[in-house]
């Protein structure tokens, strides 16, 4: 079989924090969250096959910020998952990233194009390696791949590393729009006023369009203050999301891109539409969220 022939493309989606509340610090300086994230239709996309020596590259609208080097996400999880299966299990690949989501923008590209590379590679490989033994690996490289590699709606609580995935849970239609900005995770922590609050609420019984907003209404981001105090910019996206319709708007992750939860696919195009045309220099995209299985 010729390698292209065994060459897959995975979805390496969006991670969209709905709510993200902050509730403690460990002693070893990560902070505890508690956070309800959906999964978009709408990522980067990872083309992995065969080859004759191992090769990386990248292409896309967003493909000048990313290293290519070893200090790639991708590349890690490569190799992580190399020395965990032996080098005899796991022969060289040519992975083709096409980067859609901007860099360094609080949707977990990064952790989801690890977590796309690790899934991938052990189907390609065909490792014996559970779900378990995958999360394991994924935590080893950030705090967001256990989350990246379920891939479905979930609470994560601790670190992001206990996961509760959720049984019933609605496709949102979304726009994402990001203000042309990166912003530092770190720096968003660092800029933290208050690191002991609340949980979430326990969710609604009416798992609706109406029931979530109504839900996120009582929740927040407690990261969204202190990314805008650092970026401005996110309170214009902010507020070209509800000048275009969304019933609901929040900054996603430490930012800077935001969400617009709207009724319908329909309502959402039309607003991704009204806010490029307005801002033709941001990152916009409408798109669903995937279902709880």
């Amino acid at each position: 079989m010729e390698p292209e022939a065994k060459s897959r493309t995975w979805l390496a989606p969006a991670k969209i924090n709905l709510a993200l509340h902050v509730t403690g610090r460990r002693a070893d300086g990560y902070h505890l969250l508690d956070s309800l994230a959906v999964f978009a239709r709408f990522g980067d996309r990872l083309q992995i096959g065969p080859a004759e020596r191992d090769a990386f590259s990248v292409s896309g609208p967003f493909a000048g910020g990313v290293p290519v080097s070893g200090d790639n996400l991708v590349v890690k999880a490569r190799e992580a998952l190399r020395r965990e299966a032996g080098a005899r299990q796991t022969p060289p690949v040519a992975i083709r990233l096409e980067k859609n989501l901007p860099i360094a923008s609080g949707v977990g590209g990064g952790s989801s194009d690890a977590a796309a590379a690790l899934n991938g590679l052990a189907r390609l490989w065909e490792l014996d390696i559970d779900e378990a033994g995958l999360a394991r690996i994924g935590l080893s490289l950030g705090a967001d791949l256990p989350m990246c590699l379920k891939a479905k709606p979930l609470i994560a609580r601790g670190i992001g590393d206990e996961l509760s995935p959720l049984t019933e849970f609605p496709a949102l239609a979304l726009v994402l729009v990001n203000p042309g900005v990166a912003v530092s995770t770190p720096e968003v922590f660092k800029a933290l006023s208050r690191r002991e609050n609340e949980a979430l609420p326990g969710l609604p019984r009416s798992l609706d369009f109406h029931g979530v907003r109504n839900w996120l209404e009582m929740t927040r981001n407690d990261l969204e203050d202190a990314a805008r105090s650092i970026q401005p910019g996110i309170g214009e996206a902010l507020k070209a999301l509800k000048k275009a319709g969304a019933a609901f708007a929040r900054m996603s992750g430490s930012g800077a891109t935001c969400f617009g939860l709207f009724e319908t696919g329909n309502f959402a195009k039309r607003a991704a539409i009204e806010i490029r045309a307005r801002h033709p220099g941001w990152f916009v995209a409408a798109t669903r969220s995937m279902e709880a299985d």
